[in-house]
């Protein structure tokens, strides 16, 4: 009869009881049809679909989101070894898990990467399957945290929230990786994670369970922008209480636990008036640099001055792309990435939307472009005679005709899609994007009539602009709808839609 049950009455009926007898919690250890993946998301015309999601019969954990074992369940007709080679491919999601099984209901194959030399796999009888305590050590050996200090740090729990929101996969790999790096004593680690997958969340959700541990006990984060700073703290940062403060206008209160400073709130630019050195040097035990690559760790940068002060403590560094040029360099500060998740692994499991790249072909930006013999600007200023290309345009030469068109072809792909499609329009500079807006404005009256917010323009010195940002994030506000900006969205400011 055992041959005619279904894969998942094999699970009900064998592997979970197995499982259960052998120690596993089935409330916070045992998950059976995990979802790894959100399925990509494939683009067909002006519909989409989700491709297929990827999902493992169970994914142990030793605690929640410390993951140590994958099972492959598959039906009695097959035979016990039918799903080792699906089980492995799981294994390169979760890529620090120790062992993974295969399983009709008659015995378990185990697959386990913690012996380099011996006996990799082997079958076991259901009641042989290894307790939590026994996948733990082997966790532990596999990666190096066998040391008593080091694993209780690394055995700290997340925090939970209680709105059920859960790391996906790669961001437990990234949280876990880099607590078990900075209990082993690690000093500088980089972490790179293409955007839209959430960095903050991890840094979040690292510094949590490191300062709960007590390895870590003053923490400070570093941003550039404001924009960042307003949103790390009204994010998961909220959940610090009262120990979380931002540091403004460069005033000092030594009372705090977690700081969210601005570089610029630290620095005038003046050795003896610097607000940091208010700090003692060992002051923070920890600092997370988010969006490293800007400059922070450029050797000459007045930023490094802040990360050098502070040179005791543990430096995180946070980007999507990092630099390597002869001028700044994030693996000489940093060393190799702790972990990399890119924007084509993101679009792969449909965490992120895959884009469509539209060429436009604008005569003066395929050819170029020069003034004819006496050609005088607006102001009635001799237009120097030379050959103009796009590194010129709305840098030194502005034309009029270019932003037009641009913004009309922009209008063209809204009205033959989605005209509330919340859309960012990346400008050369401040000036760009007002005169971006105007065209935008007129061309599209018919709705901007009708609420002024529909267009507008989000820029780091337009304060009323500024004010709209969290509505331009929600994605239950329709308006503002359509942003000029110019590098204040660039990176790190989370828009989903």
């Amino acid at each position: 009869m055992k041959n005619k049950l279904s894969e998942r009455d094999i699970c009900t009926k064998y592997i979970t009881p197995a499982l259960e007898k052998n120690g596993w919690d089935k409330m916070t250890q045992l998950y059976e049809e995990v979802s790894l993946t959100d399925g990509r998301i494939i683009v067909k015309g002006k519909l989409y679909t989700k491709a297929k999601a990827v999902r493992a019969d169970y994914v142990l954990y030793y605690k929640p989101n410390i993951p140590i074992a994958i099972i492959e369940a598959k039906d009695n007709k097959h035979s016990v070894r039918a799903g080792m080679q699906q089980a492995l491919k799981y294994r390169k999601y979760l890529q620090d898990v120790p062992c993974v099984y295969s399983s009709n209901g008659d015995a378990f194959i185990e697959h386990d990467f913690t012996q380099s030399n011996g006996v990799i796999e082997r079958e076991i009888a259901l009641n042989e399957f290894p307790s939590p305590e026994e996948l733990w050590k082997r966790y532990k050996k596999l990666n190096n945290i066998e040391n008593e200090t080091v694993a209780k740090i690394a055995e700290q729990d997340y925090f939970y929230d209680p709105t059920g929101r859960k790391p996906r996969y790669y961001q437990q790999i990234a949280i876990n990786r880099i607590v078990e790096a900075i209990a082993k004593g690690q000093k500088r680690i980089i972490l790179v994670l293409a955007t839209g997958t959430g960095k903050t969340y991890v840094a979040f959700q690292t510094i949590y369970r490191l300062w709960k541990s007590g390895a870590k006990k003053r923490i400070l984060f570093l941003a550039d922008r404001n924009a960042l700073i307003r949103q790390t703290k009204t994010g998961d940062f909220k959940h610090f209480g009262e120990a979380l403060t931002v540091i403004r206008k460069k005033k000092i209160d030594k009372s705090y636990e977690i700081y969210l400073a601005l570089y610029q709130g630290l620095t005038n630019y003046d050795e003896n008036t610097d607000a940091y050195r208010q700090f003692s040097p060992d002051f923070f035990d920890l600092i997370v640099i988010d969006e490293c690559h800007r400059g922070s760790t450029k050797s000459d940068s007045e930023w490094r001055k802040i990360l050098d002060y502070f040179k005791n403590a543990t430096h995180i560094g946070l980007t999507a792309t990092p630099k390597e040029t002869k001028k700044v360099s994030n693996i000489d500060y940093f060393g190799e990435p702790i972990y990399t998740y890119s924007l084509k692994q993101g679009i792969d499991d449909g965490f992120l939307a895959p884009y469509q790249v539209m060429r436009v072909g604008i005569n003066v930006d395929l050819e170029g472009w020069r003034p004819e013999d006496g050609k005088t600007d607006k102001s009635g200023n001799l237009v120097e005679d030379r050959e103009y290309n796009r590194s010129d345009y709305d840098r030194t030469l502005v034309i009029d005709d270019r932003t037009q068109i641009v913004a009309k072809k922009l209008t063209e792909f809204l009205k033959n899609t989605d005209r509330m499609s919340k859309t960012i329009i990346f400008c050369v500079d401040i000036d760009h994007a007002q005169r971006m807006r105007q065209e935008l404005i007129n061309l599209n009256a018919d709705i901007y009539s009708k609420n002024g917010k529909y267009i507008m323009q989000i820029t780091g010195d337009n304060e009323e602009g500024k004010l709209e940002l969290d509505s331009f994030q929600n994605p239950e506000h329709p308006y503002p709808t359509l942003v000029t900006t110019s590098k204040l969205l660039t990176t790190g400011v989370d828009v989903p839609t």
